[in-house]
């Protein structure tokens, strides 16, 4: 019995070391599940992450974490930042999707960083509600009529999400937003727009087109940002 338990726990500790690893700028990063899809290569994607995400702007980012947390099951989404870690979904589609993720909660932890920056002239905060109230007036002339208060409020609501993806729903809000937000989710809250708009930016890194042609304040600060570190 004894040797059948040394024998599982080193093969426990060697799956653990082949898994497990720090990235060149030492982020940790940590299976405390495995990946469903056994193909994506994780490093890999980590690997793309710090490729395009310049390093002062993952500085906060300690560890990511690989698992299911219910959290997810919770809130209905499938990562989340947190004292310094990126917990990230191991039920993922493809390499893209985990790197999509990962660079939308590196936004939240850019933001801890970089907070007065972002958000400190107002310009991201006055673009972002003067969207919110086109998207009012467009959803109430289509019937979709709630208090005009709730559209003024810059942070995450339940209560505004469900009014948005439920009792509008994705489809007519994927018609609403066009050419007003780059994504639905990005309607939902100033954050949100921030980190969709982060998002968007290191994913499609050789045309930044439509960010900043839909979002030219966010475009503007996006662009400050990654090159802060030249600035100073």
């Amino acid at each position: 019995m004894m040797l059948k338990d040394y024998i599982k726990a080193s093969q426990q500790k060697m799956t653990e070391q082949i898994s497990n690893f720090y990235t060149p700028s030492g982020i940790q990063v940590y299976f405390k599940d495995q990946m469903h899809d056994t193909s994506i290569d994780v490093e890999r994607v980590v690997a793309d992450l710090e490729k395009r995400v310049p390093q002062h702007l993952t500085d906060e980012v300690e560890m990511i974490i690989i698992s299911h947390f219910q959290e997810f099951e919770d809130r209905d989404i499938n990562a989340f930042y947190k004292d310094g870690a990126l917990h990230i979904s191991n039920i993922q589609s493809d390499e893209e999707d985990i790197l999509d993720d990962m660079i939308h909660e590196a936004a939240h932890a850019a933001e801890e960083a970089y907070g007065y920056e972002i958000y400190g002239d107002s310009k991201i905060k006055d673009e972002f509600l003067r969207k919110r109230m086109h998207l009012y007036n467009i959803l109430w002339k289509m019937g979709f009529k709630a208090p005009k208060s709730i559209f003024l409020e810059i942070e995450y609501d339940q209560e505004f999400d469900e009014f948005l993806f439920k009792d509008v729903g994705y489809d007519t809000m994927g018609e609403a937003i066009t050419g007003l937000f780059i994504n639905a989710y990005a309607a939902t809250s100033l954050r949100e727009y921030f980190a969709t708009g982060f998002t968007d930016f290191y994913l499609q890194p050789n045309d930044h087109s439509f960010l900043k042609k839909t979002s030219p304040a966010l475009y503007e600060k996006l662009l400050l940002l990654h090159n802060l570190d030249k600035i100073n």
